[in-house]
């Protein structure tokens, strides 16, 4: 809701005058300069479809898009405009921006000199400071593993390998023939930019390093778990002497669980993207192997994978494939895999694993060993329930953020969608949109969609997989929790029906 009385009369003169491009312009322009990035987001689009071409209008888009974080989205806005000579240098600037948050300091660095050769009037002293790499101190931590000769690791986000000719700054260009990950050898750190001819960092099955694009900024509501994976994951790395002085080292586990589509892998890239840190996405194929002895080899080379790129965020989905009761298994070598993860997430010596933050989801917690759960392991669990209204409400607009609108009431949609996962929600907006795209083909033109749009796609779609998955979490909670490990579940129950 604007609080502004202009920009309130200059929204419903827009809304009486939907055409007027100069005025549809006009508000944008003002939304952006006074913080309303959502709002100016949404009249660029508008006005974009009326001019397609205006490189102006997609500066103003792409800025919006920076300073909400969606470094990607901006990058996609600007991109039909960068590829046409003598494009205007903000758009240059913008992209810069918009690179440096994706880590590409190279590609930002490159356009950033180039807009300001043409127009020295965009100089940005603080952006170009951020794009001149810098040499870090020799007391930076060394999160226990050898850095590669020449090089030091220094704290999330700052420059490494100052002193190795050649290898490359922290999201900078890699040495040829290096990889990402910092391998022995390599003179390049963790979640540098890979360079033309190199491959990421990969393991077994194709893990590979990643970095993380999204941010807790990107996850709607549930701020209770976010909290719990900060003080959990992420202070360690970011107040190590404080959490030393209560002899706390950084590193652990947390697993994740909760219905399906409730946004546990999202949560784990946002906690990567919130710290800076590498991100390696573990899935089954990557794991299991036909021949036994396989299993545990692929295991460990994930670990051993994410120590080379401290720090990083090992995630494991569908835990519960990996780490089930040992006491339901009938064939031996199933039964090693689950000993080789244990003794992997404990270490062969104390420090192993600091600096790997090991996450896991699963929908079914009550199926993975006990073992598991013991202190040193994944000694915290983290209920990750479906979004209540306010996140639904946020969740919608962040899935319609770039679709041409008309006037919304995303809190009318979170009343009538009521247990609906983050999938779910998907789901719904999929569905408005495809009909919306119905109606724009025949009319010839994008027509906006609207809040009647989304309430008639919410009235088709039958979400069952969170009433289903609490009626069966009922059934642990009120007959097999003598150890208490699901009353945090016990107010979700009663909303099963």
């Amino acid at each position: 809701m604007l609080d502004d009385a202009g920009l309130q009369a200059l929204r419903e003169a827009a809304r009486l005058s939907p055409d007027n491009l100069p005025l549809r312009r006009h508000l944008a322009d003002q939304l952006l300069a006074k913080g309303y990035l959502a709002e100016a987001e949404a009249e660029y689009r508008a006005a974009l479809v009326l001019a397609p071409k205006d490189p102006e209008i997609a500066a103003g888009l792409a800025e919006a898009f920076t300073r909400q974080s969606a470094h990607g989205q901006a990058l996609a806005a600007l991109e039909p405009f960068l590829a046409v000579p003598g494009y205007p240098p903000r758009l240059g600037v913008i992209a810069a921006r918009a690179l440096l948050g994706e880590g590409d300091a190279h590609g930002a660095a490159r356009r950033y000199h180039e807009a300001v050769s043409r127009d020295p009037s965009l100089a940005d002293a603080d952006l170009a400071a951020r794009l001149t790499p810098q040499p870090i101190a020799p007391s930076g931590p060394s999160w226990g593993a050898p850095a590669a000769p020449g090089s030091s690791w220094g704290a999330p986000g700052a420059p490494v390998g100052a002193g190795n000719a050649g290898g490359a700054a922290w999201g900078g260009q890699a040495g040829p023939g290096s990889s990402w990950g910092g391998q022995p050898g390599s003179g390049s750190p963790w979640g540098g930019q890979a360079g033309p001819g190199q491959q990421p960092a990969e393991g077994p099955g194709g893990a590979q390093v990643e970095r993380s694009s999204v941010s807790f900024a990107d996850v709607a509501g549930m701020e209770a778990v976010k909290e719990a994976l900060r003080v959990k994951l992420l202070l360690p790395i970011q107040q190590p002497e404080l959490f030393k002085a209560f002899g706390k080292r950084a590193g652990g586990g947390v697993l994740l669980y909760g219905p399906p589509g409730a946004g546990k892998t999202h949560l784990a890239r946002a906690a990567a993207g919130e710290l800076g840190a590498a991100f390696v996405n573990v899935g089954l194929s990557d794991i299991l192997d036909m021949y036994i002895g396989s299993s545990e080899r692929n295991l460990r080379a994930v670990f051993d994978l994410a120590r080379r790129n401290r720090p990083c965020v090992l995630f494991f989905d569908e835990v519960d494939a990996l780490a089930a009761r040992r006491s339901d298994m009938r064939q031996a070598h199933t039964r090693q895999l689950v000993n080789q993860f244990l003794a992997e997430l404990d270490g062969v010596d104390q420090h192993a694993n600091e600096g790997v933050l090991v996450l896991a989801a699963t929908n079914a917690p009550w199926y993975i060993d006990v073992a598991f759960r013991r202190p040193g392991r994944f000694d915290q669990l983290v209920f990750v329930p479906p979004p209540d209204h306010a996140a639904r409400a946020a969740i919608l607009r962040i899935l319609c953020r770039d679709k041409p609108l008309a006037e919304m009431d995303f809190d009318a949609v979170a009343r009538v969608t009521e247990l609906f996962a983050g999938a779910d929600l998907k789901g719904v907006v999929d569905r408005a949109v495809e009909a919306k795209l119905h109606q724009s083909i025949s009319a010839g033109r994008p027509i906006p969609l609207s809040t009647p749009d989304l309430l008639a796609a919410a009235q088709a779609v039958k979400p069952a997989a969170v009433r289903e998955w609490l009626g069966t979490a009922r059934n642990y909670v009120m007959h097999a929790n003598d150890s208490g490990a699901w009353d945090e579940l016990m107010p979700w129950i009663k909303q099963v029906r």
